[in-house]
């Protein structure tokens, strides 16, 4: 098949993410990451479906019903969630603006790709563990290893400070603060920085990791066993042992899939459970916006059983102690008494 001359799409995928993502958004690198691998699966899928190569694609392939076709596709044959297919829309739309700005004899065409509607989900529970629980995932490490020094710290570090995995790992010399008042800076979505505190123990045994007494302050904390930086996969397996470890105390954890994130969750519940205003757990976590925090509200059980014993005291539908009725020994006298 010969290739049509002046292809426009590599030029516009191109600019799409080095001109409008990089340049003028300021896209972070996982944001790009998301986009380029949704474009991947959108271009190779419709060069499957025309039997050819994504080299031959023209613009007149990516029409509605193209992209719409790509959307189903995502569910019925890659089993994802309506949550990730409207992810994957939210990157086609962001394309299919560009492509808008930058070829305006097509406007209608890319309009009706931006009018695919966002498919309804529901946001799934957060999955969190009680301090009871947490606790006994942290006695788990062996301290006297140095392995064991290190998965102690980092555990105990994602569940001070509600870090996600990324800003976790992301952490250098310079941005811990280990003399009082003990914090961190973590590096959040968006370029956001923010200033955690650090409990007195997580400082401490940030403090006895080799990586924070002997690195130069441009240094990853957290590295694997060969000296590497650790990956997401590394803190999820690290993780994943020790919650298996704690199931012999704690039968249920079996039942349960914990993920790092679990401990991000775990941090804002009992946040919530000590009384701070969700407000200032938004800002603790790090959320764009407080709609996100709120969720844990809804999410939290102990919460809603407390509120619901509270309710039924208050209601007054709990039966009073009252003395038990003795029926009088002469029921005329009775009769007579009322």
């Amino acid at each position: 098949m010969t290739r049509p001359a002046n292809n426009p799409i590599p030029h516009l995928v191109e600019s799409f993410f080095r001109d409008h993502l990089q340049r003028a958004q300021g896209a972070s690198p996982h944001t790009v990451r998301a986009y380029r691998d949704t474009l991947r699966l959108l271009l190779l899928h419709q060069a499957d479906t025309k039997g050819c190569t994504v080299a031959d694609l023209q613009l007149d392939d990516l029409r509605v019903e193209a992209i719409a076709d790509f959307l189903a596709q995502l569910e019925s044959e890659r089993g994802n969630k309506a949550v990730t297919r409207n992810c994957r829309l939210a990157a086609i739309r962001s394309f299919f603006r560009h492509l808008l700005r930058q070829d305006v004899t097509n406007a209608e065409q890319y309009q009706r790709v931006l009018s695919l509607p966002t498919k309804k989900a529901r946001a799934p529970l957060a999955t969190y563990l009680e301090p009871e629980d947490v606790h006994v995932i942290l006695e788990k490490p062996d301290r006297r290893t140095a392995l064991g020094l290190r998965d102690h710290a980092l555990l105990l570090f994602l569940y001070n400070t509600g870090a996600r995995v990324g800003e976790a790992l992301a952490i250098h010399g310079q941005d811990l603060d280990l003399t009082k008042p003990f914090q961190v800076r973590l590096h959040g979505k968006g370029g956001k920085d923010r200033i955690c505190p650090l409990w007195a123990e997580t400082a401490t045994a940030l403090q006895r990791l080799p990586t924070v007494r002997q690195g130069a302050p441009g240094d990853t904390i957290f590295l694997s066993s060969r000296g590497k930086p650790l990956s997401r996969d590394g803190v999820a397996y690290i993780l994943g042992k020790y919650v298996a470890l704690a199931a012999n105390d704690i039968p249920t954890l079996r039942r349960r899939h914990i993920t790092p994130h679990a401990l991000r969750h775990s941090c804002a519940v009992a946040l919530l459970q000590a009384g701070n205003d969700i407000t200032v757990i938004r800002d603790y976590l790090g959320h764009a916006s407080v709609a996100t925090t709120s969720r844990y509200v809804t999410t939290n059980l102990k919460m809603k059983r407390e509120a619901l014993e509270t309710f039924w005291k208050r209601a007054g539908i709990a039966p009073a102690r009252v003395t038990p009725w003795q029926p009088k020994p002469d029921l005329l006298a009775f009769l007579d008494s009322l």
